[in-house]
């Protein structure tokens, strides 16, 4: 993977998928109850905006290890998702097997980038 050829974060395909998985979680949680209005629903779209930012900073930082930073606390907010979507799953807010499809795509792909830098 060359790493050098984006321009901008714009041009990463693992942020692009990065951030069809925000638009996805904001569409999904609009019929979560009310009541998870600043519970779940505050949370799983917290930690989903969460991967694409932190893609966003790695992306602009200079030194490798500033990227990989970054690049790992994105990581973290993916594990986090898919714990909510497990959450939002296993108590019948909606189906999210799709969703965590793209989530297991967008993990591969930010590990696939980070190990580019990691040689």
């Amino acid at each position: 993977m060359n790493t050098n050829a984006a321009k901008s974060f714009r041009d990463l395909i693992v942020w692009q998928k990065a951030h069809a998985f925000v638009l996805e979680v904001y569409r999904i949680s609009e019929n979560f109850p009310a009541s998870e209005r600043y519970g779940i629903t505050s949370q799983l779209r917290r930690a989903a905006v969460s991967i694409a930012a932190n893609i966003v900073e790695g992306f602009r930082k200079r030194g490798q290890a500033d990227k990989l930073r970054y690049f790992n606390i994105a990581q973290g907010s993916a594990d986090e998702c898919l714990y909510f979507l497990i959450l939002v799953h296993d108590l019948k807010f909606t189906e999210t097997i799709q969703l965590q499809q793209q989530l297991d795509e967008v993990s591969r792909l930010l590990q696939a980038y980070m190990s580019a830098f990691e040689k």
